[in-house]
């Protein structure tokens, strides 16, 4: 049994490593949105800013581990034996829950997920103790810190409201006090705004952080007491060598900000989220020295030790930080920049990620309701002055130029660094695992708000975006609780064997999910993916917008193979993947159309007939797609509700149908891949009429078996007909197609004449 909770501690450890890697791919980038949607610094510049604030603050979380001990339930009411059982538990569920989550793309925070696996595993082991000893089920109180408990999940659920609040409140202010025009004001306006946020970052970091460390004592009756001296000689201080950098050294203020605020907000996030990877294993590891040194039987040994003051090893954190480290600079996914946050944040039009809903719409208008109100009590004077300070400066390129703008400026992109490294500071200093991800998210939302980046084009999608991941993280907290739970059940069941089991299985998951989120990135390669035109002539865009043709002419041909054998062999699973294909060609073709408004922007007054063209092809794209989607869904509804299926005859014509479609498919993607527009091929034509003649005569068998016996199904008659009818507005459309790109083309050559030839 000795070997047994050796084995485990083992176990722990490598979790714990998993953990890190797991969390630190998916976390790292809260910290790094600001400093990356910005532009203000290089991407190595921001890393390597980065990587020492993750290391600096690994040191101050050693206070915080105390969250796992005793934050969520009460150590000396479990023996060694259970508390072992809670903390495997808790940590095979935070593994196969942040992987569960990634893998369906969803947002997850890790200290949601701690807190409430710890919950729901004491628990659970709570309910087991209880029924053993036949007492009330109303004991479990006894078992679980309630009031740290409760001070934790509040501290974690207002973090979203003053994270928002706070967040809108400073950009508001800091906007009207600097506009969008802030590089044009006087120098020392950017060094007083300088000396205020280095001041807040140094101060609840430096300073507010110690006390999460062994340090603190030393340095406690300096501070003690202080805080106002403290903040104030901070302050000019700071103010001082901001004027210095601005002045002398001709450096952009607001650059300086972001870097030390990135180093801030690093350095809190390794403070505050580590005992989310490693705080659970350090505590099992330290029960297990106490009992070994103890010499008690694991289930006669009370665990009252946890609930002293036991400072985290540095050796441990120090390990714990460097992995961190490593896995923010190698991990795949941690080089990933998380769009979600800037996207929602983004000051300009971008593809919305999300669609609108009930609540978002409401929301909405309830806000312009009542912004409306406000501007009927405001005099017209100071509500002038205010539109004056968010005036956005209009940047002119010259046409053809390409510039990518960033998603907001350095004034917010301050504000999000230094409000959000502030909060984290407060809750460590606390000791209260603020979720990180919480915090920065919910900043960057309450700042674009303020900054008026969530305008009437795309206020609904932002919100209903930003009311998505906080519903996510909700979800977060029910699974993590009712999974932790049923796996310290399981283990208190099986013991050892079941704990191998479960590591298995674990294992076992994790590879299968990476190995099916590869698969599934590999399906649709990025050739076949369609991309918007950039040309501005019509000679141009026909070569470019070739490409798309070719491209959706190749996927729709699979797609209609895919959907009529599916249909044919009654195989749910094939037509739900074409149904879900279609839908992303759907999709591509919108943001197409999305784009049109800035791609006729962008063109020059003598190639204006350009734009015509594009609309036209975009809008053929779209009637192809939309007639292969109609036959995939149909189809799939008809299999989907067990509707009779299709008699020999039909299939029989259909897959001939089929075929020949496959033939004039490959030869109109061959007519766009050579560019041979000139002349189209007479054999084409005659393909094309030989195709219609054949659907034509499928519609008319089908009539005349409708009026016979041999067909009894309605719905199956109403199947065919639809893919019969679909098929050919299909096959004309591919022909208008061909017939518009003929017809420009020869159109450009003449107009563009030796030019061309040349």
């Amino acid at each position: 049994m000795d070997n047994l909770y050796f084995l485990m501690i083992i176990a722990l450890a490598v979790l714990a490593i998993a953990d890190l890697v797991v969390g630190v791919s998916n976390d790292a980038v809260n910290f790094l949105n600001s400093a990356l949607g910005s532009k203000a610094i290089s991407f190595k510049t921001i890393m390597i800013v980065a990587s020492l604030g993750i290391f600096c603050g690994a040191v101050f979380s050693s206070g915080l581990m105390e969250v796992a001990r005793k934050g969520i339930f009460i150590p000396s009411e479990f023996m060694f034996s259970e508390i072992m059982i809670i903390f495997m538990a808790v940590m095979i569920t935070d593994i196969l829950l942040l992987d569960f989550f990634n893998t369906l793309g969803m947002p997850t925070s890790t200290t949601v997920s701690i807190v409430f696996e710890l919950l729901g595993a004491a628990v659970a082991m709570a309910l087991i103790k209880i029924g053993a000893a036949g007492d009330s089920f109303s004991e479990v109180v006894n078992y679980i810190n309630t009031s740290k408990a409760t001070e934790i999940i509040l501290g974690i659920l207002l973090s979203v409201v003053v994270a928002f609040s706070v967040g809108a409140m400073v950009q508001y202010v800091s906007r009207l006090l600097l506009s969008f025009n802030f590089e044009r004001k006087a120098k020392w306006v950017g060094a007083i705004f300088g000396g205020f946020a280095l001041s807040a970052i140094t101060y609840f970091i430096f300073i507010k952080g110690l006390k999460g460390t062994d340090y603190y004592a030393e340095i406690q009756p300096m501070i003690e007491g202080r805080t106002a001296i403290i903040v104030a000689i901070s302050f000019l201080i700071w103010t001082m060598l901001s004027y210095i950098v601005v002045t002398v050294f001709k450096k952009n203020i607001y650059k300086l900000i972001i870097a030390v605020g990135t180093f801030a907000l690093a350095l809190a996030f390794a403070g505050n989220d580590l005992v989310n990877f490693i705080g659970v294993p350090i505590a099992a590891y330290q029960s297990y020295e106490a009992w070994t040194a103890a010499g008690v039987p694991a289930t006669e040994f009370a665990m009252g030790v946890l609930g002293n003051k036991v400072p985290t090893p540095t050796t441990f954190l120090l390990i714990a930080g460097l992995v961190m480290v490593l896995t923010l600079w190698f991990s795949s996914k941690a080089k990933k920049v998380v769009k979600t946050s800037i996207d929602l944040s983004s000051q300009a039009e971008t593809k919305e990620r999300f669609e609108p809903n009930y609540l978002s719409r409401n929301l909405v208008r309830f806000t312009m309701l009542a912004a409306k109100y406000t501007e009927t009590v405001l005099p017209t004077s100071i509500l002038d002055r205010i539109e004056k300070q968010f005036q956005k400066p209009v940047i002119e390129l010259p046409k053809g130029k390409k510039h990518e703008l960033p998603a907001f400026d350095l004034v917010r992109a301050a504000v999000n660094l230094m409000v959000a490294s502030v909060l984290i500071s407060i809750a460590t200093s606390m000791k209260l695992p603020l979720s990180t991800t919480y915090v920065t998210f919910m900043v960057a939302m309450g700042t674009s708000l303020a900054d008026r980046a969530w305008g009437s084009e795309s206020a609904v999608y932002r919100v209903a975006g930003v009311l998505n991941v906080i519903g996510g993280w909700f979800f977060t907290a029910l699974c993590a609780f009712i999974a932790a739970g049923t796996v310290a059940y399981l283990i208190h069941l099986g013991g050892g064997a079941m704990i191998a089991v479960l590591l298995l299985l674990a294992a076992l998951l994790l590879v299968r999910n990476y190995i099916s989120h590869t698969k599934k990135s590999r399906e649709v390669k990025a050739e076949d993916s369609l991309s918007k035109a950039e040309s501005q002539s019509i000679h141009g865009v026909i070569e470019e917008s070739a490409d798309n043709i070719s491209k959706a002419l190749k996927r729709v041909s699979k797609i209609n193979q895919t959907t009529i054998n599916g249909l044919i062999n009654q195989d749910l699973d094939a037509l739900k993947k074409a149904k879900n294909t279609v839908v992303k060609l759907e999709n591509e073709i919108e943001e197409l159309q999305n784009d049109i408004f800035y791609f006729i922007k962008e063109l020059d007054d003598s190639y204006l007939g350009a734009s015509k063209f594009y609309i036209d092809v975009i809008g053929s794209i779209q009637d192809v797609a939309q007639s292969s989607s109609l036959i995939a869904k149909v189809s799939h509804k008809h299999v989907h509700n067990n509707h009779k299926a299709l008699k020999k005859k039909q299939a029989e014509e259909l897959l001939d149908i089929n075929d020949k479609l496959v033939s004039l498919f490959d030869k109109i993607r061959g007519v766009f891949q050579t560019r041979t527009f000139e002349v189209i091929v007479p054999g084409i034509i005659e393909e094309k009429q030989a195709l219609l003649d054949k659907v034509q005569e499928a519609i008319q068998k089908q009539v005349e078996r409708t009026r016979t016996e041999e067909s009894t199904s309605p719905k199956n008659t109403t199947l065919y007909f639809s893919i019969l009818l679909e098929t050919k507005d299909l096959i004309k459309a591919n022909m208008n197609i061909l017939n518009l790109y003929h017809d420009e083309h020869n159109r450009s050559i003449e107009l563009m004449g030796p030019e061309v030839e040349e």
